[in-house]
């Protein structure tokens, strides 16, 4: 399990104080009004900053970071990602996951086929879709729908899913 989630990536600075402009990787934007300290993953490097202040302009995050005070500071951070500790992540509700524990997860079929390892996670509004993908290349695209998704064990990483019909045809 990873031990840092990234939740934002800085994509410019905001004025000339320090300021940095953060396009979220959240489903809840004020969830960085709870955030005392982030990290900055900045050459290969975890550097922990406060947080001084916490701003919203439409969909991103305008963060004041404690010890950078100018634009110059700022702009060395740019298209850095932010991540914060898993023990500082919101606590999910039962059956939801981080989707940075389902990456890479071992997918089998109730008669355990393996069937590939989780590649990536889209979302079409209704339900999450995770994409499959075997050792030769070959994707298939699994609903999160309760019919589909039987079992998810993230500490053995191994999912157990129903191929329901029009699923099998895509193997």
């Amino acid at each position: 399990m990873q031990k840092y989630f990234e939740i934002g990536q800085i994509v410019t600075t905001n004025g000339i104080k320090g300021f940095v402009k953060v396009n979220p990787f959240t489903d809840n934007i004020k969830r960085y009004d709870d955030l005392k300290s982030i990290y900055i993953e900045y050459k290969s490097e975890l550097l922990e900053f406060k947080i001084e202040e916490v701003r919203y302009y439409k969909n991103q995050v305008i963060l004041k970071l404690e010890g950078i005070d100018s634009i110059e500071e700022a702009n060395k951070y740019r298209n850095c990602y932010l991540k914060i500790k898993r023990e500082d992540a919101v606590k999910l509700p039962e059956n939801t996951y981080f989707i940075a524990d389902l990456i890479g997860i071992q997918v089998f079929d109730e008669s355990n086929n393996f069937l590939g390892n989780i590649v990536d996670i889209f979302s079409t509004g209704s339900n999450d879709v995770y994409v499959v993908k075997n050792e030769i290349g070959k994707e298939i695209l699994l609903p999160a729908i309760s019919e589909v998704i039987k079992q998810i064990d993230i500490k053995n990483s191994k999912m157990v899913v129903n191929l329901i019909e029009g699923l099998n045809d895509e193997i």
